[in-house]
């Protein structure tokens, strides 16, 4: 396990120092460029298209959000946040904001193409995504594949076993080290969590948007409130916290001294880790909405990026960086309790746990889905798909067993490929979603209320426009 440990956490540092930090950055700058910093032009119209009706039977332009917020916020805002702190420095704060605004771009990009090249699902539904546009674009089904395959690593047994992992850390602090660290504890989390989400990786997808369309914007909003509260009780450490971001962010003598362990990759990681932004996650989310045109929703998905990095993990940030308390030797989710135990009692520990674990519930549920929507691209085989939910389950119950380094490493490093995948793929297809972006500013200076028709546009090998 150690020798695991080692080899993971080596490429989790190749991966990132390398390579993916400049590809998102390069990739980011590029669309924000192509399209005219379309996440800031148009931001204040997403929240337009969230009040778009759709059918009943269709999942809404909000619904879709929410799945793919239900993915975003999560441990991520808070537990990876206080790991990205304590690991990288307040300097990993602007980083990951620069990742965020940058990545606004690549999320429009990657849902719009999203969009345009869904599938039908059934009588009502759509499906699609990354493997959906490099097939039907790109006429490459085998780079589909590969797509998909990385896909269903990160989020089924990356991402999902880190969730598990760090709902279940969340209960040390109650039940003590000891009877913790001696397995009983995690294994009685594993399977009780595992049974949990049995119910939903085996249910319809209908429900998983139901479930996460509730529960998400409650957690969200509840968890930004206490956030805000302790921030208003600190205001006069808030000019001191955002000089020192900005400080430590170009502190170039420690960047240059260990690049890999810099502000720079630690809050890029964590970034992408937060809002997924040009990883090929959220498009397999975006294109389930029922909308009029691809670009709206290529908005939406903007908008909760900003949501999930630029607000809530700012928040998350704020609140660990204007702590009193002594953090040294402390890291995950025990730092982030001790964080809000210091801030507001009893009540800041009990209230961030019951988030994490909701946070982190709603994010397995948020998570299979992309996943079983790629099984689905590769094989219909109905025996295939109850084998590999049986997996997915099983993944949840490990990964409430794993350590804090192999569980973070794991999920980074699947994370990486994955989003190296996509970031080749709408680099190659781009243009089609800057043309899919003129139709709709077209119709809008007409005065229309914008309706796609592919071939109008000149875009062919779609099903549904």
């Amino acid at each position: 396990m150690e020798l695991l440990t080692n080899l993971i956490n080596v490429a989790s540092n190749f991966l990132y120092t390398y390579f993916l930090v400049f590809a998102l950055l390069l990739c980011g700058l590029y669309f924000t460029i192509r399209t005219g910093f379309i996440q800031l032009r148009f931001l204040p119209l997403a929240f337009f298209v969230l009040l778009e009706k759709s059918h009943k039977e269709h999942i809404s332009p909000f619904g879709a959000l929410m799945i793919s917020t239900a993915s975003r916020v999560g441990i991520g805002n808070i537990v990876g946040v206080a790991v990205a702190i304590s690991s990288g420095g307040a300097g990993a704060l602007f980083w990951m904001w620069i990742t965020a605004i940058l990545g606004g771009a690549s999320a429009f990009i990657e849902s719009t193409l999203a969009q345009v090249y869904k599938q039908k699902d059934g009588e009502n539904g759509y499906k699609g995504g990354p493997a959906y546009y490099i097939q039907s674009a790109l006429g490459s089904r085998i780079f589909g594949i590969v797509f998909a395959i990385s896909l269903i690593l990160c989020f089924t047994y990356g991402f999902n076993g880190l969730q598990a992992y760090t709902l279940t850390s969340s209960f040390e602090i109650f039940v003590g080290s000891e009877a913790y660290n001696n397995g009983q504890t995690t294994m009685f989390i594993g399977v009780l969590l595992a049974i949990l989400c049995a119910v939903f990786f085996f249910g319809s997808n209908k429900s998983s948007a139901k479930i996460t369309s509730i529960l998400v914007p409650i957690m969200a909003f509840g968890y930004l409130v206490v956030s805000l509260i302790i921030v208003s009780m600190n205001l006069e450490a808030i000019p001191g916290i955002f000089a020192e971001v900005f400080a430590k962010a170009f502190d170039f003598e420690a960047i240059f001294g260990g690049f890999a362990g810099s502000a720079i990759v630690i809050g890029i990681k964590r970034g992408l880790y937060s809002n997924e932004a040009g990883m090929g996650s959220a498009p397999n989310a975006a294109a389930t909405a029922h909308t009029s045109h691809p670009a709206k929703q290529g908005m939406v998905q903007t908008l909760s990026v900003f949501i999930d990095t630029l607000i809530i993990c700012s928040a998350s940030a704020i609140v660990v960086l204007c702590s009193n308390e002594n953090l040294s030797g402390v890291s995950g989710m025990p730092l982030m309790q001790k964080v809000m135990q210091g801030h507001l009692g009893d009540i800041g520990l009990y209230f961030v746990s019951v988030a994490i674990v909701l946070f982190a519930f709603t994010s397995l549920i948020g998570n299979y889905f992309y996943a079983e929507i790629n099984f689905k691209f590769i094989t219909h085989n109905k025996i295939a798909l109850q084998i590999f939910r049986i997996t997915a389950v099983v993944m949840v119950f490990i990964g409430a067993q794993l350590s804090l380094g192999l569980a973070w490493d794991l999920a980074d490093v699947i994370m990486g490929i994955m989003a190296l995948v996509n970031i080749i793929a709408i680099l190659l297809l781009g243009n089609i979603a800057i043309k899919v972006l003129k139709d709709y500013e077209k119709q809008r200076k007409e005065g229309k209320n914008p309706v796609f028709k592919a071939k109008e546009v000149g875009i062919k090998n779609t099903q549904c426009w």
